[in-house]
């Protein structure tokens, strides 16, 4: 392709490794490329200028107003970031945006091109319609992540690196320990250093942010006093006391523990990454993809999707270079051909889908430990041509499928036998869980993918063999122990999810939900998710999980009772109201349990034969686990319970 580039190649560095430019203009008029250090703004100037001087060399007049307006108006701002281009889109031209998108594309690997701005409806949108929210540019999620966002954000305009850069807004934050620094400068170069803050201070990009911040943008100091540092020539020593009356000025509007740059300490870095990551427009955090929470959001890696045009599917063309290029490992891992099977399972399912967008769980939102290695846990959006929003759902494959039962050396027949058998155990528990009372999803589908076979048995390598996952409706609300602090200085709030909490306690200490080391109780650890009324007032708990019931199945129900003051003990320093909270939860917990042991009794031949088709084995069948937790429900009392749970709470 024949375009004009003024400037290095993309992400060249200077000899010290370091970027020649961490920002570019990419037009598409002309068409061209512009990568000299500096702003966006005179990247564009230089862009016009350079044409003019090809103009005059063939004899042509200047470009006329009129075209100097359409070159600018044809062009994308990029910033470059690592071996990444971030194209930062005007929401109300993405045709441009992804134009800018198809020429990068010449240039750059298309997976190493995201877009800013996605916090704005109309960006997010386009992409999501694209099958690419795994192209909108992720937030950091770890306090390294964080840490390397603020080193990476450090930017120069022309001359030292002063400030800290909002990739999506484009203003570049000085800092009142930066500007105090400049005192320590050489003359010629304190000089202009203070020419160009004062020359930029008050000017806007084209998206009408300001050039230059100071941090924190609320602070009572005005940037505009920059401007005080320019003007005649001055001496410089009558510069240097201008300019240290400024930074006194500054630092007293400062709070005291934002005036030193620190990114080791909590308070600054959290100002800081909030300045960095203050998008325009930004739609609140959990409204991000349809209503997900901020919290399971942030875990989610968006891979390569799909969309349907025409009644066709197409895939997004990462695919196709994954199959051209198998020895790459980074494109290997994005393009997850477990998320190709997810999406051919919806096509042949639903004929008139829009678009799919796949992600995946690769850390555990649960307090617990993480077991498997690999991502077991996806998240996929479907749009569906006569819906306003997507529908968004839950993929957990299954733990134990037929390749874990070939790697323990058993044969494909016997280990696709044992998978089926489990599959059937999960569903069977869930029947068990629901006839109990525990508050699940509304609906789970069991569904399969194929998948080849890489295990430590060589004799079935290259075997093509199935994943069973279950899929259910995500659950738009908190898990009970993520629900942030400030809630809890709500006394009737906390009555409320005191309520809940205590009556899900109840019922989970009925099905024994453990560890595998049946002495470990799993609650409030994350599956248990809070639905919150149009007050924001608990209105619900369901388990989005039940992962460990029926573990707990021989033994006394006593031995466990005392781990349920646990969800009162985290919480107590956080309410005012934390012996009201923990007589309410017991009092909920009393309830439910006698609720359900006289339900039980009551229907009692309708619950002991609910699973007698199933084979009865003492070594642990889910039909013998049944029946043992019927049979300690019987013979509890609630009274010793709760009396157990009371003594262990810590008031």
């Amino acid at each position: 392709m024949e375009f004009k580039r003024i400037g290095e190649p993309l992400f060249a560095q200077d000899p010290t490794g370091r970027p020649l430019s961490r920002v570019a203009t990419v037009f598409l008029r002309t068409p061209g490329l512009v990568t000299l250090p500096g702003i966006h703004a005179m990247q564009r100037l230089a862009w016009v200028a350079a044409l003019d001087a090809d103009r005059a060399a063939a004899g042509a007049t200047p470009l006329t107003d009129a075209e100097r307006d359409a070159e600018f108006d044809a062009s994308a701002d990029l910033l470059l970031d690592g071996d990444t281009v971030l194209i930062r889109p005007d929401p109300s031209r993405m045709d441009l945006a992804f134009q800018a998108d198809d020429f990068l594309q010449t240039l750059v690997s298309k997976r190493h091109i995201r877009f800013l701005n996605t916090a704005h409806a109309a960006v997010r949108n386009a992409l999501r319609g694209r099958g690419e929210n795994w192209r909108m540019s992720p937030l950091p999620q770890t306090l390294e992540e964080i840490i390397a966002l603020i080193a990476d954000s450090r930017s120069a305009i022309q001359h030292a690196p002063l400030y800290y850069y909002n990739r999506a807004t484009g203003t570049r934050f000085l800092t009142c320990e930066a500007f105090r620094w400049l005192a320590t400068l050489d003359d010629a170069v304190f000089r202009a250093q203070l020419d160009e803050i004062a020359h930029h201070c008050a000017r806007h990009n084209r998206l009408g942010h300001p050039e230059i911040e100071v941090f924190p943008a609320a602070c009572p100091f005005d940037r505009s006093a920059f401007a005080a540092l320019a003007g005649p020539a001055d001496a410089c020593a009558a510069l240097r006391l201008r300019h240290a009356a400024l930074a006194a000025d500054y630092e007293a509007a400062v709070p005291p523990t934002l005036r030193t740059d620190a990114p080791e300490d909590p308070e600054w870095r959290k100002a800081m990454c909030a300045a960095l990551l203050k998008q325009a427009n930004a739609a609140v955090s959990d409204e991000i993809v349809s209503g997900l929470s901020a919290e399971f959001y942030l875990q989610i890696e968006w891979l390569p999707g799909a969309r349907i045009e025409d009644g066709e599917l197409i895939f997004d063309p990462l695919f196709d270079d994954c199959a051209v290029h198998p020895d790459d490992a980074g494109l290997r891992d994005l393009c997850d051909l477990r998320a190709h099977g997810f999406i051919f399972n919806y096509v042949r399912e639903f004929r008139e889908i829009e678009y799919i967008n796949i992600g995946r769980i690769s850390r555990s939102l649960s307090r617990r430990d993480v077991i498997s290695q690999r991502p077991t846990v996806y998240i996929t959006e479907v749009k569906h041509i006569h819906t306003d929003e997507p529908v968004v759902r839950i993929l957990r494959l299954q733990k134990w499928g037929i390749a874990e039962h070939l790697d323990e050396g058993k044969d494909l027949l016997r280990s696709i036998i044992e998978a089926e058998d489990y599959t059937d155990y999960i569903l069977d528990r869930r029947l068990g869980c629901q006839q109990l009372g525990m508050n699940l999803a509304p609906q789970v589908v069991s569904r399969r993918i194929s998948e080849t076979y890489t295990g430590t048995q060589a004799l079935y390598c290259g075997q093509t063999y199935w994943i069973t996952y279950l899929e259910r409706p995500y659950l738009a609300g908190w898990a009970s122990d993520k629900i942030p602090p400030h809630r809890y200085e709500n006394a009737a709030f906390n009555l409320s999810l005191a309520r809940l909490l205590g009556a899900a306690a109840a019922t989970n200490l009925i099905i024994g939900r453990t560890r595998s080391d049946r002495a470990t109780v799993l609650f409030d650890d994350g599956d248990e998710i809070v639905l919150f009324d149009a007050d924001d007032m608990p209105l619900n708990l369901l388990v989005s999980d039940n992962t460990g019931t029926f573990s707990h199945y021989r033994q006394p129900l006593l031995e466990l009772a005392a781990a349920y003051a646990a969800p009162i003990n985290r919480r107590a320093r956080l309410m005012p109201n934390a012996r009201a909270f923990a007589a309410c939860y017991l009092s909920a917990f009393v309830v439910r349990f006698d609720s359900t042991r006289c339900e039980y009794l009551r229907r009692k031949r309708a619950f002991d034969k609910l699973f007698s088709h199933r084979t009865r084995d003492e070594g642990g069948s889910f039909a013998y686990r049944w029946e043992c937790i019927l049979a300690r429900l019987a013979a509890s009392r609630s009274e010793p319970l709760a009396e157990a749970i009371r003594k262990a709470i810590d008031l």
